[in-house]
C-alpha cells in the first residue's frame, strides 16, 4: 500500500482525499438516518462493511424505512449495484495480479465508481493498479469509520420525521443521480419510470413501485440495439 502511496501524483492524491472528504459527509449521514429511522446502530455498519455501495445501501435502507419488504429491498440494491459488472471488466488487469491471486475477491469488493474512474485515469498499469488500491482502501476506511461514527450519533437524533431527515433518503438518491440526466436519453428513461413508479404506488406495497420504474428503460433498450445489414435478396440482384 505503502509502495502504490509514492507511485501516484499529488494531484491525484488530493482528488482522492477529497473524494474521500465527500464520502465521509455521505457515509455519517447514512448512518445517523437510518438509525434515527428506527434500524439498530449495528444494521448499517455491517451493511457498509458487506455491500460498500451508497446508492444500494440508500435505496434498500429507505426502501425498508418505507415499510417495504427486506426482498425489495435487495432487489433495489442489485438492480443499483448491476453497473459493477462491466466496471469490473473495465478494471480486470487491475484486480489479475498473478503474483497474489488471493487479492482478487477483496479487490472486486472495492469496485466503485470512484475507484474505477480513478483507475481508468491512467493507461500505465502500475499507475491504474495504484490509483485502484490508494482510493478503494481509502474510501472503504473513511466510508465505515463515518457510518459508525454516525449511526452512534443517530441514536439521540429523536423522531426523523420531526427534524425532517424522512426525506433525506430521497433526496440523497436524487442528489447521486442528477449528473447522469444531463443525458436526454438517460432523463426520458428517468422521468417514464418515475411516471410508472407514481402510477404503481396506491395499488403496490412499499418497495415494490420503484421496480416496476425499470420499465422505463424499455424504449432505451430498443433504440440501443444495432440495426442489422441489410443483406441481398433475390429482388435487388441485378439481372444478369
Amino acid at each position: 500500500m505503502r509502495s502504490s502511496y509514492r507511485t501516484l501524483d499529488r494531484a491525484t492524491l488530493r482528488d482522492i482525499l477529497l473524494v474521500c472528504v465527500a464520502d465521509a459527509v455521505v457515509g455519517a449521514s447514512f448512518g445517523a438516518i437510518a438509525v434515527a429511522g428506527g434500524l439498530a446502530p449495528w444494521v448499517p455498519i455491517v451493511m457498509s462493511v458487506l455491500v460498500f455501495a451508497g446508492g444500494a445501501q440508500f435505496a434498500a435502507v429507505g426502501i425498508v424505512l418505507a415499510g417495504g419488504s427486506p426482498m425489495a429491498a435487495v432487489l433495489a440494491g442489485l438492480v443499483l449495484n448491476a453497473r459493477l459488472l462491466p466496471f469490473g471488466f473495465a478494471v480486470a488487469d487491475v484486480l489479475d495480479d498473478r503474483r497474489r491471486g488471493w487479492t482478487r475477491l477483496p479487490g472486486a469488493h472495492l469496485i466503485t465508481d470512484e475507484t474505477v474512474a480513478f483507475a481508468l485515469r491512467h493507461t500505465d498499469p502500475a499507475l491504474r493498479r495504484a490509483a485502484f488500491r490508494v482510493c478503494g482502501v481509502g474510501l472503504f476506511v473513511i466510508w465505515n469509520l463515518s457510518v459508525a461514527v454516525g449511526a452512534l450519533a443517530g441514536t439521540g437524533l429523536g423522531d426523523p420525521a420531526a427534524l425532517g431527515l424522512d426525506a433525506a433518503f430521497p433526496a440523497v438518491l436524487l442528489a447521486l443521480v442528477l449528473p447522469a440526466l444531463r443525458d436526454r436519453d438517460t432523463r426520458n428513461a428517468a422521468l417514464l419510470g418515475a411516471a410508472v413508479a407514481l402510477a404503481c404506488t396506491p395499488f403496490l406495497p412499499a418497495g415494490l413501485p420503484v421496480l416496476f420504474a425499470l420499465v422505463g428503460l424499455t424504449p432505451y433498450l430498443r433504440a440501443s440495439r444495432p440495426t442489422a445489414k441489410p443483406t441481398s435478396t433475390d429482388s435487388t440482384r441485378e439481372p444478369s
